[in-house]
């Protein structure tokens, strides 16, 4: 059961890269290019009436307290009214949240924004009382109640889902004590969030062309996926990192106040560790988490070989992990924006002339924001708002990557909507362990139809390179990021202390596990755990990417090798998967997609996989010398 509403903004976090510069300012970009957000409301007279329209839901949900047991009438009615709340929330929040990314300078916007947290803080602790009164009515009752009435069915998976989790919830007055921290919970993200984005200043450095660059995440990924010249990507790589360097202690305090308070949350509601408490509200078992760590650190021959190959092709006497993006060809194409969205339009063609059709909506204008602008936040991200449409973040900036980035985030734009056209509701929200199956899968489309169209052989090695690339990213380096976070929280469990020093160490030891000697040690990039917003916005999250990736991986097998009717089967359990939102567990959803992970042998297959592309990209690196 949602006792409130909670946002979870879908994003890619190893690709953050900025627009080229296209436009003056932000007021010159075409609106088809930007976000609307009138489709939400018209102006900030009509938020504030849904604001306060959302306090008032919040009086009534209140006045409800003790009446859950009189019935199930009594019960539908709070569930509905919670659900118009819910559905209201969304607006709400995103009006905000939405125009404050694309200017987080503006501190009128980042006060209103500030005032939905409070909001949302006051009603934790207005309805803390919600899961304790529903749990004190019996199982058996419970059950004859979603048996014999229908106006409940939405609510029946959340209902079931709560008692399964019976025993970490707390009595009522437990549930409000903890409720009162729950706008505290936030700090270190919030503190994250500003230190990282309004407050931090990149230096402009001077490259070997002339140029002056100022090196923002943007820049900075530019830079090493488009200089030719090493000492540039370094200077690059070096002016970038040191200012992380040069906040390492306070990045280190922060994150320990985010191992801290997981830590503090599992104790309170009855959890053996951080771990737990993050995977079992899903129902997923730990074994999953732990099987992939285990599998990939043991398994990284394949990664090593790869930037082995780099190192020899590039001819760079020593290998840096500044050195991993640049093209391994003479390739430096830049792509335009609407030629790229085509291209992303025609690949899905494969999933169904609904689908595309559904896909060409996000290209009409209001739901995708393209461009950088100053105090935009970097990266992308797919965010829904049940009721209108998801709105897209993007920085594009013409690169290859990026070109896949938008590929990869309105998969997760089409989930969205797949989703909230098929479910209710009380089960459109899908978990985040499923999210990137869609994105991945898109990519795999993409890529097989740039490869298809092209007879350029360095745009062939690109796209090789590109899709390895992609597969590091998604899935070997989020898992050694997750390797990081479980240690990282095992070490609070133990009451070891969190330094930048231990922190630095730490991630030195793990990156060495699976990197081995294929590029130079470098104490600099052991600090990449102050870069990782997701490790403090939401802890335990970057593990799924690799989850997903597997996961859709071993979709895409099956659906490319399929022909007929087979094919059109599996195009169906795939689409079934977007469709069905949050209304069962992913694992579960997962399993009548057709992928089992909870066997080992579904991370092997990546592995693989890794081992096919290397050797494909190394025959055809051979055959243009």
């Amino acid at each position: 059961m949602k006792k409130y509403f909670l946002v979870v903004l879908i994003g890619l976090i190893t690709l953050t890269v900025s627009a080229q510069t296209k436009y003056e300012s932000r007021e010159d970009v075409p609106a088809k290019y930007k976000w609307n957000f009138s489709d939400i409301y018209n102006n900030w007279d009509e938020w504030q009436a849904g604001f306060n329209q959302l306090e008032k839901y919040m009086e009534e949900v209140t006045s409800l307290q003790g009446t859950l047991a009189n019935g199930p009438e009594a019960l539908y009615k709070a569930f509905k009214l919670q659900e118009d709340l819910n559905i209201l929330s969304y607006k709400v929040y995103r009006y905000p949240q939405l125009q404050r990314d694309t200017d987080t300078r503006n501190q009128d916007i980042s006060s209103k924004f500030q005032q939905v947290g409070i909001l949302f803080s006051k009603f934790g602790t207005a309805t803390a009382w919600l899961n304790p009164e529903l749990l004190q009515i019996p199982w058996d009752t419970m059950k004859t109640w979603l048996d014999e009435n229908e106006n409940l069915t939405p609510y029946r998976f959340g209902i079931e889902d709560l008692y399964r989790q019976q025993a970490h919830v707390l009595d009522a007055e437990k549930e409000k004590l903890l409720s009162y921290y729950s706008q505290f919970e936030g700090t270190p993200r919030d503190i994250y969030g500003e230190l990282s984005t309004s407050d931090i200043d990149f230096p402009s450095v001077t490259l070997s062309t002339g140029e002056e660059r100022k090196m923002t995440a943007g820049n900075y990924s530019l830079t090493l996926a488009t200089s030719t010249v090493q000492e540039d990507r370094k200077l690059a790589f070096e002016t970038h990192y040191n200012v992380y360097k040069e906040n390492e202690n306070t990045y280190a305090k922060i994150y320990n106040a985010v191992c801290q308070k997981d830590w503090a949350n599992a104790q309170a509601r009855n959890y053996a560790s951080s771990l737990e408490s993050y995977l079992e509200g899903n129902n997923i078992p730990t074994l999953v988490y732990e099987n992939l760590v285990e599998v990939v650190r043991n398994n990284s021959a394949s990664l090593q070989k790869f930037h082995k190959l780099r190192k020899k092709v590039l001819g760079l006497e020593k290998y840096n992990a500044y050195d991993g993006s640049i093209n391994l060809t003479e390739f430096n194409k830049i792509y335009d924006y609407d030629e790229a969205a085509e291209w992303v339009m025609e690949s899905v063609a494969p999933l169904g002339d609904d689908y595309q059709a559904k896909l060409a909506k996000a290209f009409e204008g209001g739901w995708i924001d393209v461009y950088e602008n100053d105090g935009k936040r970097g990266g992308a991200y797919s965010g829904g708002v049940y009721g209108v449409h998801p709105y897209m973040l993007m920085n594009f900036n013409g690169t290859l990557g990026n070109v896949f980035t938008l590929g990869h985030e309105l998969g997760h734009t089409m989930h969205t909507v797949l989703a909230h056209e098929s479910q209710p509701f009380a089960t459109s929200d899908y978990t985040i362990f499923v999210a990137e199956v869609a994105s991945t899968f898109n990519e795999n489309l993409l890529l097989d139809y740039m490869l298809a169209k092209t007879e350029d052989p360095n745009e062939r090695i690109a796209l090789l390179t590109q899709t390895i690339n992609n597969l590091t990213g998604t899935f070997y380096f989020q898992t050694l990021l997750a390797d990081f976070e479980l240690q990282a929280h095992k070490m609070v469990e133990e009451g070891k202390p969190i330094t930048a020093e231990v922190l630095t160490n730490l991630m030195k030891d793990i990156y060495l596990s699976y990197y081995g000697d294929s590029m130079e040690e470098d104490e600099l990039l052991y600090r990449v755990w102050a870069r990782i917003p997701h490790m403090y916005r939401t802890p335990f999250y970057v593990y799924q990417y690799a989850t997903c990736f597997a996961s859709s991986a071993q979709l895409y097998k099956e659906f490319k090798s399929a022909e007929g009717s087979a094919k059109d089967e599996v195009r169906e359990r795939v689409l079934d998967l977007y469709r069905s939102g949050g209304s069962d567990y992913p694992m579960e959803q997962l399993k009548t997609a057709g992928v089992d992970l909870t066997k080992k042998e579904t991370f092997l297959a990546v592995i693989e996989q890794m081992d096919r592309l290397v050797a494909e990209l190394e025959k055809e690196l051979e055959a243009i010398k």
